[in-house]
């Protein structure tokens, strides 16, 4: 199966990200690809609560997912909607990625289970909590012939998921991200090669790039890792754009039998 991963410079207005990603999807669908990754807030990177207050819209109803859906048929591919902002009824928002199958529906949704509350030295306090509920539920579901595991961005961080999602079957794991550009520079490759190796999945890693409206800076750099580490597919940079490439079964499995990490893992004390 060929898959892509978008790379965006999302803003403030979600008319103008859904156009730009119209484009990229039908670059991937020229491409050949059957599976498409977007990056996390793709509909709108609003900052806080108040930005996302006048854009965001609860799950049902959505316009956006509507218009999300149409394009995932138009093409007849799986659209993964890296996340969106969702209104919850208590003035927070859900940090929510939705798979969409060939026909335009809905097949799976996950809500970001770690928050990214930190503190970076020279930029600012970060504090997602603020704004966002965390999910509490791991996702995996089949993609054509392989079995898909959900990841947002600062789950990055935490391989117990990772590791979770590859024992109930995932070969491949999406990583949305927006990552800062301090921590893209430090850890964004490192990471993204080492929860492969783990797990003996495929990695694919749609990032925001660049400087934002709502004046972030994100990393870009996104790319696909096969399951023995190494980068097959990248952008090298921050600007948007497109990669593609194709999943071989016989990797993963080449990759868990050399080094049989999760059928060697073993409970323990402390």
């Amino acid at each position: 199966m060929r898959i892509a991963a978008v790379q965006m410079r999302s803003g403030t207005t979600p008319e103008a990200n859904l156009s730009a990603l119209e484009g990229a999807v039908a670059e991937a669908a020229a491409g050949g690809a059957r599976y498409v990754l977007t990056p996390e807030m793709t509909v709108a990177f609003a900052e806080n609560r108040e930005g996302l207050a006048g854009v965001a819209e609860p799950f049902e109803g959505n316009g956006a997912i509507a218009r999300l859906g149409d394009l995932a048929r138009r093409h007849g591919l799986f659209l993964h909607v890296g996340s969106l902002a969702v209104a919850l009824p208590d003035g927070y928002f859900a940090n929510r990625s939705v798979l969409f199958d060939p026909e335009g529906a809905i097949r799976a949704t996950y809500d970001k289970i770690h928050l990214f509350d930190a503190t970076l030295p020279g930029l600012r306090d970060y504090r997602e909590s603020a704004t966002y509920r965390g999910g509490d539920k791991a996702v995996v579901e089949p993609v054509g012939e392989h079995v898909l595991g959900f990841a947002i961005c600062y789950d990055l961080r935490f391989p117990q998921l990772f590791q979770a999602l590859a024992r109930a079957g995932a070969d491949l794991i999406a990583l949305p991200a927006a990552f800062t550009v301090p921590t893209g520079e430090a850890h964004w490759e490192s990471l993204l090669r080492a929860r492969a190796i783990e797990t003996g999945c495929y990695v694919i890693a749609a990032a925001q790039g660049g400087q934002h409206e709502n004046g972030r800076a994100t990393y870009g750099h996104s790319m696909i890792v096969d399951p023995w580490g190494k980068v097959i597919a990248r952008i090298a940079g921050d600007e948007p754009g497109v990669i593609l490439a194709d999943l071989d079964p016989g990797r993963v499995a080449d990759a868990r039998g050399r080094v049989p990490a999760l059928a060697n893992a073993r409970a323990f004390s402390l």
